[in-house]
């Protein structure tokens, strides 16, 4: 997962709006949004790591992380970042709790960032810093540097979001086309991650396109007092595939 951003209004009938990009490797085995077998998970699922970038659970948690650009390649031999995000929807610790239990060891793991709700707290973790982020109401991102690093694709969709909720546009299918937009930054706007300048155009973009690498997933998750939506859109090198969507109630504990 690459780029989220999301409404949070944790005293409204919906606290939580949360939309989303995965971007990887076309060659990286995957399943898309499904329900996990045994499990209250409903994710993705990485087939080569085993864990997943976004996912909710039937009693409401939810759970998404970035990975953190950087011109050093990550360390192969570390633990599955993928498997922090199902561990807590399987999990039953608050918010807080987890994100200081992970703070803890966050050294162990290539660099990410995280998010995570537990049904009352939405709290982010920066694992460079091992910081523990308290997330304020409104409209916050996060994509591969720390939270609300003001990137252009970062700005550009939060600012649609933004407009898309003044305009009272609830329906989540209308969110999709924030999530499509392939509008390259210019060169002047571009990060200084340390990755080629070919490779940083071509990230700037909110919708990823490359042959090789690019967005697999646009996800939208609307998350109510009793109630959860999830919409997810596929996509492989030559486009769209598939788009799932799923309505449960929320089996509160």
């Amino acid at each position: 997962m690459c780029l989220i951003a999301w409404n949070w209004q944790p005293h409204s009938d919906q606290p939580l709006l949360l939309i989303a990009n995965r971007d990887e490797y076309f060659s990286r085995p995957a399943l898309a949004l499904h329900w996990w077998e045994q499990t209250p998970v409903l994710a993705g699922k990485d087939l080569q790591a085993g864990g997943t970038w976004l996912g909710v659970s039937r009693n409401g948690r939810l759970a998404a992380l970035t990975n953190f650009r950087a011109a050093v390649r990550d360390a192969e031999v570390r633990p599955s970042r993928g498997a922090l995000v199902a561990d807590f929807l399987q999990g039953k610790m608050d918010a807080g709790s987890y994100l200081e239990a992970i703070a803890r060891k966050a050294a162990d793991y290539n660099p990410f960032n995280l998010l995570v709700f537990d049904g009352k707290q939405l709290l982010g973790l920066e694992s460079r810093h091992a910081h523990i982020v308290h997330i304020q109401p409104g409209i916050s991102a996060v994509s591969n540097a720390d939270f609300d690093t003001p990137w252009p694709k970062l700005v550009s969709l939060k600012q649609g979001l933004s407009q898309h909720l003044q305009q009272r546009r609830l329906a989540v299918p209308e969110l999709l086309p924030l999530l499509q937009d392939a509008t390259l930054a210019t060169d002047a706007e571009l990060p200084h991650t340390g990755v080629p300048l070919e490779w940083e155009r071509r990230l700037s973009a909110i919708k990823v396109l490359s042959p090789e690498y690019g967005t697999r997933a646009s996800s939208i998750v609307a998350l109510g007092r009793t109630g959860l939506q999830f919409f997810e859109q596929s996509y492989d090198a030559h486009g769209p595939t598939q788009a799932a969507e799923f309505h449960f109630t929320v089996q509160v504990d």
